[in-house]
């Protein structure tokens, strides 16, 4: 028993020390950083990574592919350990995604359970960035199917057709199987997806955005199919970068990337006044997408009751801590102003913790110097009726 125990210790140690060596390799091998967990503790010894807590699950569900141990508790052979020493995350990487697609979306520590998992699985499970032709589902410039979507007014999902075509620019779908004529029609120009599990109450919840009339559109879909879904957002990533290669050509990948989706700074609840600032305080859902902060009735709702500009504070915003004096009609106690040039937007939030994250997300916001394009999309609001 002792010699088994020193022989358990002296493999993880031996492992501690082989590891140490190579630096580059620290961090999980799935979460595209090295700084985000130093140190993990578990590791794939039939692929070589090493992995967090989180990503060890994942790994565990493809038991064919990975099979994971703890590098501090568990025993190794001294065969794992030089398998272990002799790859790393850096050659995992340089194996599995030699051929990602620069559009592709690399799930960070803060993204949903589903794009974490499509990712290791799209990896290790199916190879798909060793293989480029099984890229095709996202790749091919066109994709149709069929999608759970939210109706506007009922609140019911119900199986809906999609087609997403990178040749008219545009993500349409059908309320019937035999209709000529979509229901709507969603350029990729202004088009945004990101995955809201909680909001939507489903593990596979997608909500897409886009601009009708000038204004935002929501839609909320699902597939039961977590591989389905993540398809259909990445063929959404791939056809913006594509249109955006096309509106922008001398722009390098680096600089399109960030632009092809993007998740919302900030949601939840505040009450907000009118303009007048006499009328009562109203619980209202909040959205702030880069700088449109969007406020709904119900966080489902298809448009927003009203959208407010968040400009930079070199075009006169500010965002203050607190209610302006004798401000009544409020229920919670932590105010917000938001000075803009025409107005004072007012909003209260229920903690102390809401407020310093909205007062965060505004900030944010204003101390960003505003792009060319964005002074068109102030000038529209500011002539809104």
């Amino acid at each position: 028993m002792l010699q088994f125990v020193f022989s358990r210790v002296y493999c993880i140690n031996r492992a501690r020390r082989k590891w140490k060596e190579f630096e580059k390799t620290l961090g999980c091998a799935e979460e595209g950083t090295r700084v985000w967990e130093r140190d993990p503790d578990w590791a794939s010894y039939t692929l070589g990574v090493f992995i967090c807590l989180s990503c060890s699950g994942i790994h565990r569900n493809i038991p064919q592919v990975s099979k994971v141990k703890s590098v501090r508790l568990d025993a190794w052979e001294e065969a794992q350990v030089e398998f272990m020493a002799s790859h790393g995350n850096d050659a995992a990487r340089a194996r599995f995604e030699s051929k990602v697609p620069s559009f592709y979306y690399r799930p960070t520590p803060s993204d949903c359970q589903l794009l974490r998992e499509q990712w290791i699985r799209a990896k290790y499970e199916r190879q798909e960035f060793i293989y480029p032709e099984k890229q095709e589902p996202y790749s091919a410039g066109y994709r149709e199917g069929f999608l759970w979507k939210r109706g506007r007014d009922n609140g019911q999902f119900l199986s809906r057709k999609f087609v997403l075509t990178e040749r008219e620019g545009a993500l349409k779908y059908f309320n019937r199987n035999d209709a000529k004529e979509p229901k709507a029609v969603m350029k990729i120009e202004h088009l945004n997806a990101t995955f809201q599990p909680a909001k939507i109450g489903h593990p596979h919840g997608l909500q897409v955005t886009y601009l009708k009339d000038n204004s935002t559109r929501n839609i909320f879909i699902y597939h039961e199919d977590g591989k389905e879904i993540v398809d259909w957002f990445n063929a959404l990533r791939a056809a913006r970068f594509h249109y955006l290669q096309v509106a922008f050509p001398g722009a390098s990948d680096a600089d399109l990337v960030p632009k092809l989706s993007r998740n919302y700074l900030k949601e939840g609840y505040m009450e907000k006044t009118g303009p007048k600032q006499t009328e009562g305080f109203r619980k209202r859902w909040f959205t702030m997408d880069d700088r449109r902060l969007m406020y709904f009735k119900d966080p489902l709702d298809a448009f927003a009751r009203g959208e407010v500009f968040i400009g930079s504070k070199e075009s006169g915003y500010t965002v203050l801590h607190g209610f302006p004096p004798s401000t009544q009609g409020h229920h919670w106690p932590h105010g917000i102003t938001i000075v803009t040039p025409d107005r004072k937007f007012l909003f209260a939030c229920e903690t102390e913790s809401d407020q310093r994250e909205w007062v965060a997300a505004f900030q944010k916001a204003v101390d960003r110097p505003m792009l060319p394009q964005e002074y068109a999309v102030e000038a529209h609001f500011k002539h809104k009726p």
